[in-house]
């Protein structure tokens, strides 16, 4: 009887493990052997390098830039997106905003609605030099000085691009953080009022414990969506000025697509995985762990 039971309980996940094993498990595997041979899109052989590429990995000095850009892009998603997310839905949650909370929360969650590639198009126009919107606004109240080619320097045009996500992204987080909030019972808000507890006091005494979990998922989703971030720096900048806002996900396609070395695209792919891999793992084990 329990065999039977074993037999029919696989049956249900067979499905599930057959699309893992197709369209998960089986390239990456497979992205693992690509990354020990060297060849092109068109070939039909593949030479065996063995660890060659690896070697290449760790001297490509354009790996180091998109190492930085990757870290500071993961750096301000958490700040902006995981923490600001949560700020944002604890305020819209709180009773005072009841009233305006739905006209707000509507607001901040259409950007995520929309194309990257739109939204990318549409900062195109923002951040242009001469008509551009942000340089009009910054003329129009008076600081002309503050006008910039936001794109087109090095030092600033990463930051730029790095908001147009942070536009796009914070209203989802923020809608993930408001339905963990919504299921806090309003009881330990009321009894921490009783007991004389301010707005803030109740944020990290309440809120926080409670969205633990939430807060886990936001920052995994997060960290794993700035290692592998491709549209923005793509559309926005190409990877320029220089190498500037090069990311590892555009990096590997240039490698791979533009200059035909699907061998080295590989190992860098690889590199990608084993950096979200392991930022994943710190976080489950560091933040989401058991529920108490």
């Amino acid at each position: 009887m329990a065999g039977k039971k074993n037999k029919q309980a696989f049956l249900y996940i067979l499905p599930c493990i057959l699309i893992l094993g197709i369209f998960v498990y089986y390239p990456l595997i497979m992205n693992m052997v690509y990354s020990t041979q060297s060849f092109t899109l068109s070939a039909t052989t593949k030479e065996f390098v063995g660890l060659a590429n690896f070697s290449k990995l760790f001297s490509d000095e354009i790996i180091l830039t998109c190492l930085k850009n990757n870290i500071l892009y993961a750096v301000i998603s958490v700040i902006i997106q995981v923490g600001f997310g949560l700020v944002l839905a604890a305020v819209l949650e709180d009773k005072l905003f009841q009233k305006f909370s739905p006209f707000f929360r509507t607001t901040f969650f259409i950007p995520t609605l929309l194309s990257m590639t739109v939204v990318c198009l549409l900062f195109e126009f923002i951040y242009n030099p001469q008509m551009g919107l942000l340089n009009s606004f910054l003329e129009l109240i008076g600081l002309d000085n503050l006008t910039t080619i936001w794109l087109g320097k090095s030092k600033i045009a990463m930051f730029a691009v790095i908001a147009v996500s942070q536009w796009q992204s914070t209203g989802y987080v923020t809608m993930l953080f408001i339905v963990a909030i919504q299921k806090i019972p309003r009881d330990l808000y009321e009894a921490a009022e009783m007991d004389g507890a301010g707005k803030i006091r109740q944020f990290f005494n309440i809120t926080v414990p409670q969205v633990k979990q939430m807060l886990f998922v936001t920052m995994v989703i997060t960290v794993v969506g700035a290692f592998t971030v491709f549209n923005e720096p793509y559309i926005l900048t190409g990877g320029g000025p220089g190498t500037s806002t090069m990311t590892l996900a555009l990096h590997m396609y240039q490698t791979g697509v533009v200059k035909n070395d699907m061998g080295y695209a590989s190992t860098i792919a690889i590199l990608i995985f084993v950096i979200t891999a392991v930022l994943s793992s710190i976080q489950f084990f560091t933040i989401g762990g058991k529920e108490e």
